[in-house]
């Protein structure tokens, strides 16, 4: 955010020069007297309930600003790494960011540590994540085609039973039922 918006939504544009329309509350906060030249107007505004909230949110963000730089120098990029960093590069990082991240790292790993699926003992996977689908001849321009549909265990035809193999069978499809058309 800018300087000028600051000013201009929670003082009402007072204090908006020229010389401050383009300067970020960052460089603001290094160094308030450098952006507003009326001393009386700056104490003003430093006395404000706003100022204080946007300076304490500004500098929040300056500090992890830096630890993210301190962390990416060290080779820290991903939680893990965090997880594993020596505790002199942990130390380099201002408390809050160590506690976020400490905390972050502690909630991955027990999702990733409960949500592993579920696998059932002695069967194969393909058995496991079978689904019921079955061919159905479909009429068309020329002549007879062939779909396959979505169904359910009810869908082997008028008695719920699988027809007979023949030798001309495949064990991978059910039996083909005919759609009017």
């Amino acid at each position: 955010m800018k300087l000028k918006d600051f000013l201009a939504r929670e003082l009402g544009g007072r204090g908006v020069v020229d010389t401050n329309r383009s300067v970020l509350l960052k460089e603001f906060f290094k160094d308030p007297n450098k952006c507003i030249p009326d001393k009386g107007l700056l104490k003003e505004i430093q006395a404000s309930d706003r100022y204080a909230r946007m300076e304490g949110t500004v500098r929040d963000e300056m500090d992890m600003e830096e630890d993210v730089h301190k962390l990416y120098k060290n080779g820290v990029h991903t939680l893990l790494k965090w997880s594993e960093a020596a505790a002199e590069v942990k130390a380099t990082v201002h408390g809050i960011t160590n506690e976020f991240l400490d905390v972050a790292f502690e909630e991955a790993r027990i999702l990733t540590t409960t949500s592993a699926p579920e696998k059932l003992e002695g069967l194969c996977e393909s058995v496991y994540s079978a689904r019921w689908h079955h061919v159905v001849e479909v009429p068309d321009d020329k002549g007879m085609g062939m779909d396959v549909r979505r169904g359910s265990h009810r869908s082997h035809g008028s008695t719920g039973r699988l027809v007979t193999p023949s030798k001309r069978m495949t064990m991978r499809s059910n039996p083909v039922h005919r759609v009017p058309g």
